[in-house]
């Protein structure tokens, strides 16, 4: 069975990620990540998940407290109640620099020592906050580096990323979710953590919009 290194956030996205990866038979390694985020709930349930699927996650600790982005400084504001469209001009406060290059970076090392040839990620580009780094030119750039900056990659066997989300709504995300028993429930996407989402932050609003679109009950609010 081939392995896949599968960024694991505990949101919506990377859950449903992690199942169809696991639905097409690869044996998957979940890479979580504590980055210095402002609140650990995001973790937990990215752990949950993972024990839930069946599969061996490792958490790895960096430190990206530079403090530049609002889902890194507790005290920095946090955009809210912008229209979809809104949140696609510019780049917002909660990017947090070079995030996901950093992932990818680390994912790839841990793929090429556990022989994966796969790196999963939920990245999605029609329904998301206007980040540089969840685009299909960035992926098919860095893509383009594994092969030529990794000993797989130079030995003809590349590590690739794969983005099955990238374009796809988040309605069309849920329904792939439901179909393959995504336990949604136990997914966080609230960037101000705590005990209940605040349904203002972008990604609240954004997970909102997909339940509406897809025609079912958000069971983390039904689960509250």
């Amino acid at each position: 069975m081939e392995r896949a290194v599968i960024l694991l956030s505990g949101g919506l996205d990377s859950a449903t990620t992690l199942y169809i990866a696991r639905d097409k038979g690869y044996d998957c390694r979940c890479l979580i990540f504590d980055y210095n985020q402002r609140h650990k709930r995001e973790i937990e349930s990215a752990k949950k998940i993972a024990r839930l699927s069946g599969f061996a996650y490792k958490e790895m600790k960096i430190s990206m407290s530079w403090g530049t982005s609002a889902l890194l400084d507790r005290h920095a504001g946090m955009p809210q109640g912008r229209a979809t469209a809104e949140m696609k001009k510019g780049i917002p406060s909660t990017y947090v620099p070079a995030r996901n290059t950093i992932f990818i970076s680390l994912a790839a090392g841990m793929a090429e020592a556990i022989g994966a040839r796969r790196i999963f990620i939920g990245a999605n580009a029609l329904d998301y906050s206007g980040y540089p780094d969840c685009r299909s030119i960035y992926f098919r750039t860095f893509n383009k580096l594994l092969k030529v900056g990794t000993a797989a990659g130079v030995r003809g066997k590349s590590i690739r990323i794969e983005t099955p989300l990238l374009k796809m709504t988040k309605g069309q995300i849920i329904r792939t979710g439901l179909s393959m028993g995504v336990p949604y429930e136990y997914t966080w996407s609230c960037y101000k953590g705590g005990k209940m989402p605040c349904m203002q932050c972008d990604s609240c609003l954004l997970r909102k919009k997909g339940f509406r679109e897809a025609g079912v009950e958000d069971p983390l609010l039904e689960r509250k």
